[in-house]
């Protein structure tokens, strides 16, 4: 668990992600495993990008795909793909699966796309386009898994949880008692689905880690 300087909210900040913001502290729960990646990527027009895991691992591939038109769900996942020298032509407007893939339609129609993912997805992509008479193939580049915090310390009474997807909720509750003074934020509503239902959770509108840390920071 790392923490930036310069903490001054009277309420302990923890986000579930390795993202350094001054202020907060990181909950680094996840482990992230790249695959072998052997694909002819020349029958492809468009690649579909939903995290910057899936960016990376076409970066440390051989793989020649920086000329395909690549989608990216988030500004996240666009600025990933910026960096690379890839070719970004569109980035969503939700940021959540399901609402991205309807955004993409118009643009993927008498394309032949790829979709890169991980092993593990809550969203229904691939279906929502095959269903729009798009042709979708998918490729399982990583797997995200969940770190074991060794020499765990209790969470502070009265601290607020960033939630960044359903896979930072199982691994905290792997390694987390929740105190019912703590206060969770999710990133949307896909992730806030994911957590006990008995348990109060603020749902960000804004699908952004910096909108998560605005609301967390008025609490």
């Amino acid at each position: 668990m790392k923490k930036q300087k310069n903490c001054i909210n009277k309420k302990p900040i923890y986000i579930a992600s390795n993202k350094e913001i001054d202020g907060i502290y990181n909950l680094n729960l996840l482990t992230i495993n790249y695959k072998n990646i052997d694909i002819d990527l020349t029958k492809y027009d468009a690649l579909i990008f939903t995290s910057k895991n899936g960016v990376n691992s076409f970066s440390n591939s051989k793989l020649q795909w920086k000329d395909i038109d690549s989608f990216a769900i988030s500004k996240v996942t666009a600025n990933a793909l910026k960096k690379s020298n890839s070719k970004l032509v569109y980035e969503g407007i939700s940021g959540h699966g399901d609402d991205f893939a309807k955004e993409l339609i118009i643009y993927l129609k008498d394309k032949k796309t790829l979709y890169i993912r991980p092993k593990k997805v809550v969203s229904n992509i691939k279906n929502i386009l095959k269903e729009n008479d798009i042709i979708c193939d998918e490729i399982i580049t990583y797997e995200t898994g969940c770190r074991k915090i060794l020499n765990i310390k209790k969470l502070e009474k009265n601290s607020i949880i960033i939630f960044t997807s359903p896979s930072t909720i199982d691994c905290f509750f792997k390694n987390y008692n929740w105190d019912d003074s703590y206060t969770a934020i999710a990133i949307g509503d896909t992730t806030a689905s994911y957590f006990p239902k008995d348990k109060n959770i603020v749902i960000s509108k804004l699908q952004t880690i910096e909108s998560c840390v605005q609301i967390a920071k008025t609490l």
